[in-house]
């Protein structure tokens, strides 16, 4: 085997060295998932491009050049030296901007589907939501671990006050949106953060379980009471609970998902074949491209990309497991639940487990944000891969760069 040298470097010279220690467990299903996401972006919307009188390739230009920002974002966030995401500054001016997209964005937003958490910037429109799961896991990372360095327990420390206030005023915001999906993943996120932090008390047990499910569940209670405003997440929950008995109106979205997935079978009608994505299932690049991928590619097509999306999350949980550091252990285990969390409101919504929320689907819906984000946490990993890998030829351990 080669012999590896290790000196500190910068810049391009810091990626050619790091290549070495390339993680190739999330790097390969990575890059294959891109290329997916665009092939089924580009099948998806090509048609009803054509309808509306517009350019098949649109979605295909626009999610390409997202993929290429979303690698360099992941090139860029693997080589940065770890410890700077942890610099008092950098979680400030974090905190701060994240603060003030969730604030703006209910006045300036763009509506969506009822729903005001877009910003509009000119040429691109920004989620704010996206980028707020990423930084919950470097945010409460850092504080969790700054806690147990202090000999204490997170939800027993006086460091927990500030960042769990923080947490709900920001998840207060997003469901006000209201964007219920991202209030559930989100609350999902720093959950299990809290809970990965050894938490050896009853008490502290229930209530870090209890106060999402609580929340969740009575939001959704005061919304279907009409206590708040969400006439469209009322239709949706409706269409859950009887799809068929309102195939006609707001279940109609829930029956054409299951007209796709029954119409693709195990092997699927063949790429670009799909007849639901002609009208009849609206946002067939985003909410509903499973569906579509599902009619396409059949059972086949969607157990390979659920099973690339179960590599990239169980060698996060590996990495967290295998890491001496809290720190690293805790960004491991968000990142993980923030794929597992929203790969399965996106399918449960497909499928009709779930009300439908609104959440994309990993690296295969379309959007700018989504992938920047995605990118971004892959590329975090990445870096304590990297670190892990250095460290270990450090003492002098064997060391296989596709291990």
């Amino acid at each position: 085997m080669k012999k590896i040298k290790f000196r500190p470097r910068r810049g391009l010279a810091t990626i050619k060295q790091n290549f070495h220690f390339w993680d190739y467990y999330l790097m390969v299903p990575y890059l294959i998932l891109c290329l997916l996401g665009i092939v089924m972006v580009y099948s998806s919307s090509a048609a009803i491009q054509m309808q509306n009188g517009g350019t098949p390739q649109a979605y295909l230009l626009k999610q390409s050049i997202y993929v290429v920002l979303g690698i360099a974002v992941l090139l860029f966030c693997a080589n940065y030296p770890l410890a700077h995401y942890r610099h008092r500054r950098f979680l400030e001016y974090s905190t701060i901007g994240m603060g003030i997209m969730l604030v703006v964005v209910l006045v300036l937003g763009k509506a969506v589907n009822g729903a005001k958490g877009w910003l509009n910037l000119g040429p691109i429109n920004i989620q704010p939501v996206e980028f707020c799961k990423l930084y919950f896991i470097l945010y409460l990372a850092d504080r969790m671990a700054r806690a147990r360095q202090q000999g204490q327990h997170f939800l027993l420390s006086k460091l927990s006050r500030g960042p769990l206030v923080l947490a709900a005023v920001y998840l207060g915001l997003i469901f006000i949106q209201p964007d219920t999906g991202g209030f559930a993943i989100n609350a999902c996120i720093i959950a299990v953060m809290i809970l990965a932090c050894d938490i050896r008390w009853g008490k502290a047990i229930t209530a870090v379980i209890g106060f999402p499910l609580v929340i969740y569940f009575g939001l959704q209670l005061a919304i279907i009471n009409g206590w708040l405003h969400g006439g469209y997440r009322i239709q949706r929950f409706i269409a859950f609970m009887n799809p068929f008995g309102n195939a006609s109106g707001s279940g109609s979205q829930l029956v054409n998902s299951y007209y796709a997935i029954s119409n693709g079978g195990i092997f699927g009608v063949g790429l670009g074949n799909s007849v639901q994505k002609m009208g009849y299932l609206p946002e067939p690049n985003t909410d509903f491209i499973m569906a579509i991928t599902s009619e396409e590619l059949g059972l086949v097509g969607v157990m390979a990309i659920l099973i690339l999306l179960l590599v990239l999350i169980c060698r996060m949980i590996q990495l967290g497991v295998k890491s001496q550091s809290l720190y690293q252990s805790l960004i491991c285990y968000g990142s993980a639940t923030f794929f597992t969390i929203e790969t399965f409101f996106n399918i449960g919504g497909v499928l009709g487990l779930l009300p439908i929320t609104g959440v994309t689907f990993p690296f295969i819906s379309y959007g700018g944000s989504s992938m920047v984000v995605l990118s971004a946490t892959v590329g975090i990993v990445i870096n304590i891969s990297i670190r892990q890998n250095k460290d270990q030829l450090a003492v002098g351990e064997p060391f296989l760069p596709t291990d």
